[in-house]
């Protein structure tokens, strides 16, 4: 293999359709399927891959049984064309957006946390300047939304940056997020003024789906009480199940802070006395390094920051 050459001349030698196949592979797990995905033949595919080594300068799969797997390089390589992937998406989305003569949509991936206070703040100073930009809002847990985000279905994520790679994105912290213990009003735990860790235990509970950073934090909990996770649980990323359902049973839910208090205020829900030991990291605005924004969207980004 050459060396890598220099900027010019690799942006010379990529073609757009290498980058498709390497896609392609990573997602089928072989080169035949990838042609079949992409109507190539297996040896048009293998030359095109091979071209594409050569411009890179480096080989970007190994053979792994009947299979490929990313090299170092590959892993590299890939990371920057999957952030191709969602740019592309992205501009396709606002080049159709301004077809149809909008005012263009931003599309924001936010967790629950940031929804009451700076998610709403930032949304009615936006439509100040932009009344006429459609907005559209996903919640979910921080990595669900990632995943969207790099897929150009979002265009701004309010999460966590969790294990991923500052490489990629830029990060600008936000706030801490407090989580508490939610049960329904009339619940026994309810009406002590302190509870423990082993009294939680005699309630069946929901918690958010293994994987997300809310979970995470429970288990470190359970953990840090050579406890095991309860069986039978309920798994939800829905903050509004996991109310309904703490509402209408004996069920203990785990859920922000700044949530639960709401609809302690009102009534609906109690928050139990029981101090969790570990919290969640800070949550802040979250975009890729190598994907403009939009006017709106970085107005957006902006007041975001400035509601602290």
């Amino acid at each position: 293999m050459e060396r890598v050459p220099n900027v010019p001349a690799l942006l010379a030698r990529l073609r757009m359709r290498q980058i498709v196949l390497l896609l392609a592979i990573e997602e089928r797990g072989t080169l035949r399927a990838a042609a079949a995905q992409l109507n190539m033949t297996q040896s048009a595919a293998s030359k095109m891959l091979h071209e594409l080594e050569l411009a890179i300068g480096q080989p970007l799969f190994e053979r792994v049984g009947r299979g490929l797997a990313l090299t170092a390089a590959g892993d590299c390589v890939m990371g920057y064309f999957r952030g191709m992937r969602g740019t592309v998406s992205s501009l396709a989305r606002e080049l159709e957006e301004l077809r149809l003569g909008s005012a263009g949509k931003l599309f924001i991936g936010s967790i629950m946390a940031a929804s009451p206070g700076h998610l709403t703040d930032a949304l009615l100073r936006l439509k100040q300047t932009y009344p006429l930009l459609a907005v559209e809002i996903a919640t979910g847990t921080s990595d669900l939304l990632i995943e969207r985000l790099n897929a150009g279905k979002l265009d701004v994520v309010i999460g966590r940056m969790l294990t991923l790679s500052e490489r990629h994105y830029v990060f600008r912290p936000i706030g801490e997020e407090a989580l508490c213990v939610i049960a329904t009003t009339g619940h026994p735990l309810a009406r002590r003024k302190r509870v423990t860790f082993d009294a939680l235990q005699a309630y069946p509970w929901i918690l958010q789906p293994h994987g997300s950073p809310m979970r995470d934090v429970i288990e470190q909990e359970f953990h840090a009480h050579n406890t095991p996770i309860p069986k039978g649980l309920i798994e939800s990323a829905s903050i509004l199940t996991t109310t309904n359902l703490a509402m209408k049973s004996d069920m203990l839910g785990v859920i922000p802070e700044s949530v639960a208090s709401r609809y302690a205020r009102h009534g609906l829900l109690a928050i139990i006395p029981y101090q969790l030991q570990h919290s969640l990291t800070a949550f802040g605005s979250i975009i890729p390094k190598d994907r403009p924004l939009s006017a709106a969207a970085s107005h957006f980004v902006d007041l975001l920051h400035e509601t602290r």
